[in-house]
Order: C-alpha cells, then structure tokens, then sequence
C-alpha cells in the first residue's frame, strides 16, 4: 500500500483558491427538495468540448448522469441487453428492434420507433460520423413500433454499436439546428436544465421517468480540471461524488471513501514498424524484454494499476481464460539505437512513465530521446509515424463494449489510429476474423487470437491497465462504479 502522505500547505491553498467559486449554485431545489432529499454534487474531470453533443465524447457525460439513453444497453460481459429496445434479430445486412412502449421524452412527447430513426440518421450522416460509426453504412426507418436498421454489409455488432452513447435517442426538439442539443430532450432519470458553458450543468429528477422515480432531486455538476482540487472538493465537503482522482491525491483521502475499478484502458508503448530502428522485429523485441512494468506500477501509480498481460485487462472480464501464447521474434542487440520516444501531458502520469522506460531502455542498450507536448499538439504527429515510439492511455472497449474495433482501429493496415504502422497480412486477417464472427464466445475466441497476432509482432508493448479511481462521501449511496465509464448517477444514486 502507498505511504499516507500530507498534502503540502502551498498545495492545500492552491486547491483553495481554484475551489473558490467552483461549485455553482444548485438547481431550483436548492441543497434539497420538498420531499426532503439532497441534490447529488458531482465535480467531473473534463467540462464539454462540443456543447453537449451526443455526436461527440461528449455523451459520455449525458449517460452517466442518467439523462440520456439508448437503444440497448451492455451487460458486465459486453453483451447486449434491452434498453429503449426490448428486442431485436438480425436477417442479414438487416436488424428489426421493437421499441419500448410508455416512454415520453423529457419535453413531454412520446417515444416512438421514428424519434430513434431520427436520432440515428442524424448520427449516420453527421461530417464527421460519431466514432462508433467510423467505417459502417447504415439506415434506419420506423414502421409502427418497429425500428429497422440496414447496414451495408452484414454486421454482427450492431446491437453492441447501439449502446454507444454517442447513439442517444433525443426528441425532436434536439434537432431543430445545426447542433444537437440535450437540453430538456433525453429520456432518462434527470432531466437536464441548464448548462453553464464549461463550468457547470444542472439536472432535475424526472418524474415521469420509464424506470421508476429516481431517488435524488437533482444533480449539480461542475467541471473541475485541476485533479488536486477536485480531490479537495471531497476532502472539504464541497462534492458528493467525484470523478477521476489522480493517483497521487488518491492516497491523500480516506480510503473508505475511495474506490478503484479496474477500467478498459491500457497504457501502450507501441512502436514504429515502417521506418526507423523498429522496423527491425528483432529491435522491437529488444524493447519489449528491456520494459519492466512493475516499477511503473508501483513507482509512478502508486500500487494503483495492474501489470498489463496483454493489450486486454481484467476489466474485460473473459479476457484472461481465453488468451493465447504468442512467439515473438528474438531479441538482438541494441547497440546504442537512438529511439524518440513521444507522449502527451494531458494525462498527468504519462511524462513519468516516459521517463521509467527511458531509464530502462538506456540501461538496455538504446540511446532515448523524449519529446513531451499537449496531446492536441502532438496527434497528427504521431498518427504520421513522427517517433519511433509513443506511449499512449488507449481506452479498448469504450463505445462499443466490444474490443474488435479498438483492435482493428490501432493495429489494422487499414486502421484509422495506427500508431506503430503495422502491416502484417497475419494481423490483418485475424482481425477481419474477429470483426466478422457474432457475438459471443466464438467472437470472444477471435479476439484474443487476433491479440496473440498483434502482440506476436512487437509493435505494441502493454504495460499497465488503469483503475477508475472515483470518491464518495461518505453519506453518499448508490452511486455506480463503472469500467466503461457510462454510468455515475443513476436513478439509485442518493444522499442520505
């Protein structure tokens, strides 16, 4: 366990002045409501990069404060269950869903099978497309209670894809401009209010709500980015419930109200196969002995991270029963190789990962060079092949609960975020594999053999998988603690 540390006093007054007017007002319910209950407090990492747009990351935020919804839903194993869909079958390139009956939306209309075409076209023919449909064709029509949904070609995930929240079903007064707006239009157990451009949103509990009466009034958000004094809203009584504690503030609060959950993000170093000293397999296979994840682990995150065993962790549960040995190629020896190695400091522990591997790749023979910017000034660089290697804090499962696309995505020689380069005919058609098989256990089987494919290649060293590190008060009850990071206040979630 880390050493209980005290925070240092420039520290405490630093977190005090940035606290200092953070936390907004709370909603017409004020602290309470006239039946008593409390409003939850969230303070959130990142505030809204594109007004609350369910088209963009954004929609992350909507779900997991319980106001917008979609169609299906993912159990703890990334299979799909009924949501505003109680039922769906496929007959080819074609999926019917049956829509849920005594829904309304959050302005009083009706949920039908046409609202979800409506939202779903939108998202089809959006410039740029939302992630989760990056590389698929479909349309969607309503008949009746029935949704249908055509793909181009015959597609095995969809139910998964429609779980995406990037796929929230609005009412038609989200689409009345040129963007998309969330306000007073989603279907869950919140209704959103009022947003506060990147400070602050406010949610009233909707009554009307399909899934029953949510316990608390209210939700009052604030974004606050600075992770030392997001962890002193806690600490002061200023949240309730606060999202993505940094590792060394973690150790700072009381362990009774932290939690950790193991999360689908893998931190990977992945290295450059098309030019420079990785091209040489058995170079890549010299930096990948020469990596040892455990001081990082213990080192930089605190005890806080789990050693990677492959690109897949414990968060996605069957990963571990169902993977393959690989056989790398053998290692040669470095003779002092110069290598750049290039990360990001959006993510506060990635620079001092950069510098762990520095230290034991020189030890093992390499000349390393870090070159550290802002991820926004650093992507298009790596994406181009700029460096010989880049650490990055991969989310794996995010949209879909489906590790395939994040697969083929990072590792495809067609793939749109191919960092190390790859082009390996045996790669590629292991994903393919993977990305055609239906859901299940025989899709499950042909990821971790497209995994074992990938990492038999070297061109990407797993190192750690994150933790969801997340704090609550102590009075705090029901509040989710998920891997995906799709849920935090649900209809469950109260202050006692």
């Amino acid at each position: 366990m880390p050493v209980r540390r005290l925070l240092p006093a420039a520290a405490l007054a630093s977190a005090s002045l940035l606290l200092a007017g953070c936390f907004a007002a709370p909603g017409d319910g004020g602290d309470g409501s006239a039946d008593g209950g409390k409003r939850v407090r969230v303070a959130m990492m990142n505030p809204p990069r594109s007004g609350l747009s369910p088209l963009s990351d954004d929609a992350f935020k909507l779900s997991r404060w319980s106001t917008a919804e979609t169609l299906v839903t993912l159990d703890a194993a990334g299979d799909p269950r009924p949501a505003l869909a109680t039922s769906w079958k496929q007959d080819g390139t074609r999926w019917t869903f049956t829509v849920r009956d005594g829904v309304t939306f959050h302005d009083g209309t009706q949920f039908t099978a046409r609202d979800a075409a409506r939202s779903l076209t939108r998202a089809a023919t959006a410039s740029p497309k939302p992630r989760i449909l990056d590389g698929v064709d479909l349309t969607a029509t309503a008949a009746g209670k029935t949704l249908t949904v055509t793909t181009a070609t015959p597609d095995p995930l969809l139910p998964q894809r429609l779980s995406s929240p990037q796929l929230s079903i609005l009412s038609a007064g989200a689409y009345r401009g040129k963007t998309v707006d969330p306000v007073g239009t989603g279907t869950g157990a919140f209704r959103l209010t009022k947003v506060n451009g990147a400070a602050s949103a406010s949610l009233d509990r909707y009554d009307g709500y399909w899934g029953g009466r949510a316990k608390a009034p209210g939700i009052d958000v604030t974004f606050i980015p600075d992770g030392t004094a997001r962890a002193a809203a806690l600490r002061t009584g200023e949240a309730d419930i606060v999202e993505a504690v940094p590792v060394s503030q973690a150790a700072l609060l009381d362990p009774d109200l932290v939690t950790e959950v193991p999360m689908p993000r893998t931190n990977t170093l992945y290295l450059n196969t098309a030019k420079g000293p990785f091209r040489d397999p058995a170079l890549r296979a010299a930096a990948r002995e020469a990596i040892d994840a455990g001081p990082v682990v213990k080192g930089v995150y605190e005890g806080r991270a789990d050693v990677a065993e492959g690109l897949l962790g414990p968060a996605v549960t069957w990963a571990d029963d169902l993977r393959t040995p690989r056989r790398p190629a053998r290692a040669a020896e470095p003779r002092g190789a110069t290598i750049t190695i290039g990360t990001f400091t959006d993510r506060a522990e990635l620079p001092e990962v950069a510098q762990t591997l520095q230290q034991q790749l020189r030890k093992a023979g390499f000349d390393v060079r870090l070159e550290v910017r802002e991820y926004a000034a650093i992507e298009a660089d790596a994406l181009a092949g700029a460096f010989d290697a880049f650490l990055l804090s991969r989310a794996t499962v995010l949209d879909s609960g489906d590790p395939a696309a994040y697969l083929y995505s990072d590792f495809a020689s067609r793939g749109s975020f191919n960092l190390s380069q790859l082009t390996d005919p045996a790669v590629d058609a292991a994903l393919d594999k993977a990305a055609a098989a239906p859901s299940g256990d025989a899709r499950r089987r042909a990821i971790m053999a497209a995994e074992a494919a990938v990492l038999a290649t070297d061109a990407a060293v797993p190192l750690l998988h994150e933790r969801v590190i997340q704090g609550d008060a102590a009075d705090v009850a029901g509040a989710a603690h998920d891997p995906r990071e799709r849920l935090l206040v649900t209809p469950g979630t109260h202050v006692k």
